[in-house]
């Protein structure tokens, strides 16, 4: 029988025993209630994120190339990193590696990190995958990454406002980048994962494959527009101009060669594009217009060509001023003071004579030369592949006054752009026949559309046409001789005109142009030059003419045409 004393111990260590019971149950108790209480929605967050997911997998955006084969527009391949700040372990240790391997600021990118309201965080956005791999493995939690592109463009400045730019998120923002955008980008693929509490990928369920951006080749050349770019800047820089442009087209098949303009930028330095000034980014060749003035001569007289109504032979006795109504303000004269003079059509337009042109036009009439205007395209947009194309501006027939069939024949009272009026020019140099000018040739493997056209004069009728604009540069005295280029038959036409403001025309401010052809007799190129404001001389044949010659020589032995005129090359020398 057990003593009284052993009793006592056995119920001691029992009494023990449950109170240990006790104290393990109310721990357990307690944690419970600290789980299901304080920790639940942290706890609930890392449930969510052992969930599935739904990834995309971005394309790679297609390459820009220029008819060449060289590179305008590329996607480099980087890595963007990432971070959940409620995962994150050691955000500490983050910032400091991001600062050290990836260049991030430290100080802005730690209180971000610590932010546990926060899911998402750039660690650095678009970094070098080298220093990207070997920030990832240090394996912090939290942390995430996935491919991204950059776009780069390899030729710097040039043509960039041709191109435009893509943003950040591979987007196209302007140009041809936006233009074409749909194909570029191509189709983003998708996957569904499934990951850890750290943020993880541990499986891949389903997934959808990627369909890259289409490569886009472009007409233009980028040796033929660095050169046109360059004239234009000395030309600007020679004059004091606010600006240039200038458009070099192919006229058998409507393919820009280029389309230049300056000032310009660096295509590479798009991230602000706020600091720009909007005319610096726009492609002034197609989305602004300018009153032509005597370049739109064109017009007035292969309308009456075409109706019959004069012939290049047909002269008329032309007074320095005429009066064309009755209103005091229907009377035009020509640029430079002179007498009386007996000119033919042909040297209406060698020697630029606004008397002569409004005398034509009158012939013609209102009707007749306004369907004429609406014939070679003015008023409408040509169609070229490049967002943002001007209609410029034809004032109704309906509109005209007194003094319109003063104006429009001259080039006054009507705007174009640069686009239109080249293409125009390319008619002539094409037999006749109008081609709508486009930038791309095809898109992947194929053309993008089957490119218009349509005949705007007879073969007899631009014949003559083409023979007089080579009047205007090659016969002595007339306003374009500054075009004229050894070796070669040139034909184009001058253009001065006064700005308009809306308190009428300027008296300071002009635009100079000039457009022509090369070789005159099987033309291979057609050249458009436009400054804005020049000073020191206002007119095309002083100011635009030139630069046309500089760069219509190079191309012409950058393509390696053959002289058509060997006697005037070994006349130069």
């Amino acid at each position: 029988m057990a003593s009284p004393m052993r009793e006592r111990h056995a119920n001691r260590r029992i009494r023990l025993l449950l109170s240990l019971f006790v104290l393990v149950f109310a721990a357990m108790f307690a944690r419970a209630v600290w789980l299901q209480g304080v920790e639940a929605a942290h706890l609930s967050g890392l449930a969510r994120s052992q969930q599935q997911a739904t990834q995309t997998v971005p394309a790679g955006r297609g390459t820009v190339f220029d008819r060449t084969g060289v590179q305008l527009a590329i996607g480099e391949q980087k890595t963007t990193i990432y971070a959940n700040p409620q995962q994150v372990r050691n955000a500490r240790g983050i910032a400091l590696a991001a600062h050290e391997l990836l260049g991030a600021n430290a100080n802005v990118l730690y209180p971000e990190l610590r932010n546990k309201k926060s899911q998402f965080v750039y660690v650095q956005r678009v970094a070098d995958p080298a220093a990207a791999a070997l920030f990832l493995k240090k394996g912090f939690a939290g942390v995430g990454s996935y491919p991204e592109e950059l776009r780069t463009y390899p030729q710097d400045g040039v043509a960039a406002q041709v191109l435009g730019f893509a943003g950040i998120d591979d987007r196209g923002l302007g140009g041809l980048e936006l233009q074409y955008n749909r194909k570029l980008a191509g189709r983003p693929g998708e996957q569904t994962v499934v990951r850890d509490p750290t943020g993880r990928t541990i499986d891949v369920i389903s997934s959808r494959p990627v369909q890259e951006g289409a490569d886009v080749f472009t007409t233009l050349d980028h040796t033929i527009q660095a050169q046109a770019e360059k004239v234009l800047r000395e030309t600007v820089q020679q004059w004091k101009a606010k600006d240039a442009t200038a458009i070099v087209l192919d006229p058998s098949t409507g393919g820009i060669l280029a389309m230049a303009q300056t000032p310009g930028y660096d295509a590479n330095n798009t991230s602000n594009v706020a600091r720009y000034a909007p005319g610096l980014l726009r492609n002034r060749a197609v989305t602004d217009t300018y009153e032509p003035g005597s370049t739109f001569k064109l017009v007035t007289i292969t309308g009456a060509l075409s109706d019959g109504i004069v012939t290049p032979r047909t002269r008329f006795t032309l007074p320095y001023r005429f009066q064309y109504g009755s209103c005091w303000q229907c009377s035009v004269h020509d640029a430079e003071y002179r007498g009386t003079v007996d000119y033919s059509v042909a040297q209406i337009l060698s020697y630029s004579s606004n008397v002569g042109a409004v005398t034509i036009a009158e012939k013609l009439g209102p009707k007749r030369l306004a369907a004429w205007v609406s014939k070679f395209g003015f008023g409408s947009p040509t169609g070229i592949d490049f967002p943002g194309e001007s209609s410029g501006f034809v004032l109704p027939l309906s509109e005209w006054s007194e003094t319109t069939i003063g104006n429009v024949p001259i080039g006054q009272g009507i705007s174009v752009t640069p686009i239109q009026m080249a293409s125009v020019y390319g008619a002539v140099a094409n037999g006749g026949v109008w081609i709508q000018p486009h930038l791309v040739e095809r898109v992947g493997g194929r053309a993008p559309e089957r490119w218009r056209r349509r005949r705007l004069m007879s073969p007899g009728v631009d014949h003559e046409v083409k023979a007089m604009l080579t009047g205007v540069v090659a016969d002595p005295g007339a306003t374009g001789n500054e075009a004229q280029i050894p070796g070669y038959t040139v034909a184009g036409k001058t253009g001065t005109a006064q700005v308009a403001t809306p308190k009428g025309y300027s008296t300071t401010d002009y635009t100079a142009s000039f457009v022509g052809m090369v070789p005159a007799s099987h033309p291979r190129l057609i050249v458009l030059v436009k400054v804005d404001d020049p000073r020191g001389s206002i007119f095309g044949g002083v100011v635009a003419a030139p630069a046309f010659a500089q760069i219509a020589k190079f191309d012409l032995q950058y393509l390696e045409v053959p002289p058509d005129a060997p006697k005037t090359l070994l006349s130069s020398r």
